[in-house]
C-alpha cells in the first residue's frame, strides 16, 4: 500500500469525521503515544491536595519553594 492510495481513500471521509480521523492518525505516532501517556500520568495527580486547608497548602508551597531554591542554587557550586 502506498501513501497515495491511503490519501485517495481519505478523500472519501465525511467532513464531520475528519477530526476523529486526525486524532486516530495522530495517536499512531510513537512520540504522540509517549506524550499522551505522560499527560495522563500528570493529570492523575489533579486534585491530590484538594483535602488540604489553605493554610497547610500555602505552607507546603512555601516549603517546596525553599527546598527547590536550596537544591538548585548554583551559588552552592558543584
Amino acid at each position: 500500500m502506498t501513501l497515495n492510495a491511503i490519501l485517495k481513500e481519505m478523500r472519501d471521509i465525511p467532513v464531520n469525521r475528519l477530526e476523529e480521523l486526525y486524532e486516530y492518525v495522530h495517536s499512531l505516532n510513537p512520540k504522540t503515544k509517549k506524550t499522551e501517556n505522560l499527560r495522563k500520568k500528570i493529570l492523575s495527580f489533579g486534585g491530590a491536595f484538594s483535602d488540604m486547608n489553605e493554610k497547610d497548602y500555602s505552607a507546603f508551597l512555601n516549603e517546596t519553594k525553599k527546598t527547590r531554591t536550596k537544591l538548585f542554587d548554583r551559588k552552592n557550586g558543584i
